[in-house]
């Protein structure tokens, strides 16, 4: 097992409630995540091309992580090595610390599920 796919794991068994056992990902609502994603904008932008202190989000949901040219990754995003899929994200979210250690997002996390579930569904509206 790779070594990034067994601490998603370890990090779903240790956080229970953050996804359900069979599929952790079923959808949220894009206009109230539009809202949670405020919180986001204060480092990353919605538009293509556009860097803040984080990469641009435009396109992240099926981007591979640590993938927009030119922009300074931390060596543990790097090599995080994973494609940003919905359940991906909902996880990652969840403590991104805790889930790249070592990575430079230095943002606590969305503790709740539905936001969570709400900002990756705007996300995905990004293309």
């Amino acid at each position: 097992m790779r070594k990034s796919a067994l601490l998603a794991g370890l990090v779903l068994a240790a956080a229970p409630g953050l996804a359900h056992a069979d599929n952790p990902w079923d959808g949220g609502d894009a206009a109230a995540g539009k809202a949670v994603f405020v919180k986001c904008s204060l480092c990353h932008y919605a538009e293509a091309g556009k860097v803040k202190i984080g990469p641009p989000l435009w396109g992240v949901v099926g981007r591979p992580s640590g993938s927009v040219p030119g922009y300074p990754y931390s060596s543990a995003m790097k090599a995080y090595n994973h494609v940003w899929t919905p359940e991906n994200l909902f996880v990652y979210l969840a403590g991104p610390m805790k889930v790249v250690p070592g990575t430079k997002m230095a943002f606590v996390g969305l503790a709740d599920a539905t936001d969570r579930k709400n900002v990756i569904a705007y996300l995905e509206t990004l293309k």
